[in-house]
């Protein structure tokens, strides 16, 4: 859909001179010192040392993270943004609860054979398993008078049920194989084994590294945080998740072997166990322990008060993270995921607008945070939002990017401008003003839609305020065959085009930080599903 014709349909289009309509607000135009401010050459500059590979792809809850969140302290320090965290700081600390499979407190033994964990057999789930029993070779599951109850079930990989796209997140043995055990165990489910040992097929051997790695990782929360999902009165959990969120994903069903559910205990293993499988008969034990602990991982806030005596005590809240994946498996030959459009693009482009309203302060207070870990599940937002370092109520408008810097030049997405996502028309209104004055993009409205598959919207910072009812909106150029994956290197991304929707991103928050009311909650605003 043409953004000119959505538009119309959301009822915004007064604000926008080029719409032609008689009543056109008029913002406040922005200082040129400041405008000129937003270098190409800063944000190329920045963009090589925060995705470069010495920051080791920015990993949340690994040093690799606190050292990036440090790096742009100084930075904040340098430009002339004042700390706004704890105790006088730039940092907000919290700490993620992580849940993955014991190495140490697992165990699995078959007949004589002890294989080793991650490296031989990967769990398929993240929670504790215990299956004792004989195994029984099954084949792919088509012979369905194979008694499976009480046995561990020796089984074929299934193929995925639908096919998996040659280019995507992550890389495409990975997918495959996740997808493979997905159908695989779902082929078993309800057959009433003990447990389950699927052999790899040839692709999924080929992505074996990948799965051990990921799942080895396990889950990630905030305790304290603005939940993740909603959760519907019948008890559901609402709204689209980000790959890599949840690092283990198995495909694990309910616990115990009957009815319609599925073994918890389940193993990836190689195909060269196969033949010591294939004949059954021997006795397996698969014990599978669970560990939990906390790390720390942090929140980078800084802030440029408003000159305003009246308005300087609301603020404009521009969002980015820091956290990319770190160092993973190889692809190519590169095994560290430098992130640099997921997220150094907009992290960057923070510290340009940081620099513009240094240079020209607005009359309401700017507050530029760094959330921690969004690549984990938006666990440094989920934190800020339910301990913000200023009051809820003053934060007149959250301005989150995600991805900035890659795909056609003059195309882009600003997500958060049709229903259920609308939650302020006039903070829709300035965006899209501040866009026809300065990137000019032509707006692809279909990322934003809720039947969009990728659930575009659900996946970022702003969505916890959001779910708070702050007025919010996301700026982004979409995915790419790059996105996590290591090839989301800084020699990928057009500057430009970057330059561009930094000034777009800071032009809005200066129309925000100077009209006289701040931008109103759409009335009877309702963001789920």
């Amino acid at each position: 859909m043409r953004l000119s014709l959505f538009v119309t349909c959301l009822a915004v289009a007064a604000p926008l001179a080029a719409q032609g309509t008689k009543a056109v607000t008029k913002y406040p135009d922005a200082p040129a010192a400041a405008m000129a401010a937003i270098r190409e050459s800063d944000l190329k500059r920045d963009l090589y040392a925060m995705a470069g590979d010495a920051m080791r792809g920015r990993e949340g809850g690994t040093l690799d993270e606190l050292r990036a969140s440090a790096w742009l302290a100084d930075e904040l320090r340098t430009i002339g943004v004042k700390p706004a965290g704890e105790n006088g700081t730039y940092y907000q600390w919290w700490n993620m609860r992580r849940t993955r499979i014991s190495t140490a407190a697992s165990s699995v033994k078959i007949g004589t054979l002890t294989p080793a964990l991650w490296t031989d057999v990967v769990p398929n789930g993240n929670a504790d398993a215990d299956a004792v029993g004989l195994t029984i070779f099954a084949g792919d599951g088509s012979d369905s008078t194979i008694d499976l109850h009480g046995k561990i079930a020796v089984v074929t990989m299934s193929a995925p049920a639908q096919p998996v796209r040659e280019v995507g997140t992550y890389s495409f043995e990975y997918r495959y194989a996740t997808a493979a055990l997905t159908a695989t165990v779902n082929r078993f489910r309800g057959r009433g084994a003990a447990g389950l040992i699927i052999i790899a097929d040839s692709i999924t051997d080929v992505g074996f590294t990948a799965a051990s790695v990921m799942r080895a990782r396990g889950v990630y929360d905030v305790e304290g945080g603005v939940p993740r999902f909603a959760v519907t009165t019948a008890g559901a959990a609402q709204g689209a998740g980000r790959g890599g969120n949840a690092a283990a994903g198995g495909a694990g069903g309910g616990r115990g072997g009957a009815g319609g559910t599925a073994p918890t205990a389940v193993l990836l293993a190689r195909p060269s166990m196969l033949a010591a499988l294939r004949g059954g008969g021997v006795t397996a034990e698969i014990h599978l322990r669970v560990e939990r602990f906390d790390a720390p991982s942090v929140n980078v806030v800084g802030v440029v008060r408003g000159t305003d005596p009246k308005l300087r005590d609301e603020y404009v809240l521009y969002s980015s993270h820091q956290d990319h994946d770190g160092v993973r498996y190889e692809m190519a030959g590169d095994s560290i995921w430098n992130g640099a459009d997921d997220n150094a693009s907009v992290s960057v482009a923070l510290l340009a607008t940081a620099r513009a309203f240094v240079k020209n302060p607005g009359k309401r207070s700017v507050l530029f945070i760094y959330h921690g870990s969004e690549e984990r599940g938006l666990l440094g937002s989920r934190w800020h939002a339910a301990h913000p370092v200023v009051p809820l109520t003053q934060i007149v408008a959250v301005l989150n990017g995600d991805m900035i810097g890659r795909n056609n030049p003059d195309s882009a997405s600003l997500l958060g401008i049709q229903p259920p996502h609308l939650n302020s028309s006039e903070l829709v209104a300035m965006a899209l003003a501040a866009n026809a004055k300065t990137g000019k993009f032509q707006l692809d409205s279909i990322w934003d839609r809720p039947t969009h598959p990728e659930g575009w919207y659900f996946r970022s910072d702003h969505l916890p305020y959001a779910r708070l009812n702050v007025p919010a909106v996301e700026y982004s150029t979409n995915l790419h065959p790059d996105y996590h994956t290591p090839r989301d290197e800084p020699s990928r991304i057009d500057y430009a085009k970057l330059t561009r929707m930094t000034q777009w991103m800071y032009l809005t928050g200066w129309y925000v930080a100077n009209v006289p009311k701040r931008p109103a909650l759409e009335p009877g605003f309702k963001l789920e599903r």
